[in-house]
């Protein structure tokens, strides 16, 4: 692989807005967990097999150790509970390209996932939105009784009160356009 060598890394959402890997010249990749969250029959996942099958998408799985400090640095942020097995895959890949000296850029509209790739230094191109303007740090909060809880707590209601938990962001920084 070539230094500086340019990698875009494709999320279920580049794919649903019509994102083409045959149309362009840089080396594209995603994960398995993609193709999963496509629907049978339409056009994004027809769109993701052909590329496959003309060799234009390479299909990597992440080890273990990417996925790990993804979960981690996306826990810190409060993005955890907003982001799937695929999101988390994604950023995996764009960090173990990354590490193997290419260039790489996430192609998503998803903000948890830009968000969390802000955070981690990764680079993104919004599609279809403008993106993310401010990095988030998310906490979850009881509107009722005021009662926090850390972004990774999996619970849904307060356990003081029963009332519906809300997110919110506590901390913001401007995003500096990378790409």
């Amino acid at each position: 692989m070539r230094k500086h060598q340019k990698a875009l890394v494709l999320d279920t959402s580049a794919f649903i807005s019509g994102f083409d890997p045959l149309a362009l010249a840089e080396e594209t990749y995603s994960v398995p967990e993609v193709r999963d969250e496509l629907l049978d029959g339409s056009m994004a996942k027809t769109r993701f097999d052909a590329s496959i099958e003309t060799g234009k998408l390479k299909i990597i799985e992440p080890e273990t150790k990417y996925i790990e400090q993804v979960k981690s640095i996306s826990t810190k942020v409060g993005d955890i509970g907003l982001l799937s097995e695929a999101d988390l895959a994604v950023l995996a890949l764009a960090l173990k390209l990354k590490e193997a000296g290419l260039e790489s850029i996430i192609a998503t509209d998803d903000y948890s996932i830009q968000n969390v790739a802000e955070r981690m230094g990764l680079k993104f191109i919004p599609l279809a939105n403008l993106g993310i303007r401010y990095q988030l740090h998310w906490v979850l909060y009881c509107p009722a009784c005021g009662n926090r809880y850390p972004p990774e707590e999996k619970v849904a209601t307060c356990i003081n009160c029963g009332t519906e938990l809300k997110r919110k962001p506590i901390r913001r920084k401007p995003v500096k356009r990378k790409t």
